[in-house]
């Protein structure tokens, strides 16, 4: 079966985009926790956030310059890292195999795997990492290959934006590291390019180390909270179960993960037999960038005891196409590809589908929370009351009217910006809608503003 790969891949990239982004534009009727984050974060860009490294909300506060709030735009946003990532694999895979049908089939097996379909309207901190990570891996291979200065650097750079993307990027980059003293002990010299690789990642992580030192490390802090926080201490479970139980239950959900993506190349191989070379580098690496992050993330859970999230293991399947095609790759059978588009192709349109219908049918989720309406409320209220502008929407802490006010903060017209544990004594001059979940706000001296079922809010503002 004679097919034109790049022309297939264009179309792939295109109806991906096209599907992903319409369908939740319609179907929701609110931005997604994390993103409405982001923006919140991004209306005042900084070295470090509390949370997060600073690219993430510097991307969305990009697109908000251009299409303000407009909900589909950021569907758009997430879709664009998710298909350049697909084709910087493409480009990579080239460097794997003779011939561009074993590419593409290396970039369509990744519409099987739903970190690249299904959690993808909830723009998050991990799905930038799709392309950074992905241009990463293919500027070291670059590197390793061909040893040029130029690769090594560009290397370094994005290795080092990744790290300012998400720090869950640092188990690739350990893997990858592993892999360098790898080489360097069959080779029996260091090769000195790796400090020019490392030098270009300090220099870019540098203004975000100084964030978290000046910063106290809060956002170290949080993520530390976040993987060590343990439920089964609630249930006054022994300790030393989390290391079992955890890390059990993580081996399970990769299974599960892989499953879609199993299928589809099942139906192209011969059979499942395979004689692995341990000296061939280009598998070892391949092994290194897919499984290694993987299992450095297991030994995490196995030590520490750590409940391993599911998103959390979004940026660690970029490469099981080309690892499982490099691998099979004398065993592909390429007059089983009409079998294979069928499976691929129900794949790829009934994922959509199906989240549409569940959009549809569940009407209690975040993204159905009446954000516009609210804000209309509140400009309404104010409009009616003070003359100035709204500067600041705050809250006690993104738990606690965090989520309220960062709505606020994005569908409200002037855009104010978020803050949190604000002074008691608030500014008239400067318009502020302070938002309460917990306590009926006392002593409001501007206008008090219920929004049942949701919050409390003190408008205060210039007469």
């Amino acid at each position: 079966m004679k097919i034109n790969s790049k022309k297939i891949l264009f179309y792939l990239l295109f109806t991906h985009t096209i599907l992903w982004t319409s369908i939740p534009a319609i179907f929701n009727t609110n931005l997604p926790l994390d993103t409405i984050e982001a923006l919140a974060w991004g209306n005042e860009l900084s070295l470090g956030y509390d949370k997060y490294p600073p690219v993430f909300p510097l991307f969305t506060e990009l697109f908000f310059k251009l299409f303000g709030n407009q909900d589909w735009a950021y569907y758009l946003l997430s879709q664009l890292f998710v298909v350049t990532s697909f084709f910087i694999i493409f480009q990579f895979s080239k460097y794997f195999f003779n011939n561009d049908t074993h590419s593409l089939l290396s970039v369509l097996l990744l519409e099987g795997i739903y970190f690249f379909n299904y959690t993808t309207p909830e723009l998050n901190a991990f799905i930038p990492l799709f392309p950074l990570l992905a241009t990463t891996v293919l500027f070291c291979w670059r590197a390793i290959k061909f040893n040029r200065n130029f690769d090594w650097i560009i290397f370094g750079v994005f290795a080092g934006i990744s790290s300012l993307t998400y720090y869950l990027a640092l188990y690739l980059l350990a893997s990858l590291t592993i892999f360098f003293f790898f080489l360097t002990l069959t080779k029996k010299k260091i090769n000195n390019n790796y400090f020019l690789a490392l030098a270009s990642y300090i220099i870019v992580l540098s203004p975000h180390l100084y964030f978290i030192f000046d910063n106290n490390f809060k956002s170290i802090e949080y993520a530390f909270f976040r993987s060590f926080s343990d439920p089964l201490s609630n249930l006054g479970t022994v300790k030393i179960l989390s290391h079992i139980f955890y890390p059990l239950i993580f081996l399970f959900k990769q299974i599960i993960i892989l499953i879609p993506l199993l299928f589809l190349i099942r139906i192209i191989i011969s059979n499942l037999k395979i004689k692995i070379n341990f000296k061939d580098k280009k598998l070892i690496f391949l092994f290194t960038i897919f499984l290694l992050p993987i299992i450095l993330m297991f030994l995490t859970s196995v030590i520490g005891g750590v409940r391993v999230r599911t998103m959390w293991m979004t940026t660690f399947y970029l490469f099981p196409g080309v690892f499982f095609i490099y691998l099979y790759n004398s065993k592909i059978e390429l007059k089983k590809l009409k079998k294979f588009f069928i499976l691929f192709l129900f794949i790829f349109f009934i994922l959509p589908i199906s989240y549409g219908i569940d959009s549809y049918v569940q009407k209690d989720k975040r993204t159905d929370f009446p954000g516009k309406e609210i804000a209309f409320k509140v400009q309404k209220t104010w409009d009616k009351n003070f003359s100035n502008n709204i500067s600041i929407v705050a809250g006690k802490s993104w738990v606690y009217g965090g989520w309220f006010a960062g709505n606020l903060s994005y569908h409200l017209r002037d855009r104010p910006k978020l803050k949190y544990n604000l002074a008691d004594n608030i500014d008239s001059s400067v318009g502020t809608v302070w938002v309460d979940v917990l306590d009926t706000i006392k002593n409001c001296e501007g206008i008090l503003l219920k929004v049942e079922p949701y919050f409390e809010s003190c408008l205060v503002g210039k007469k």
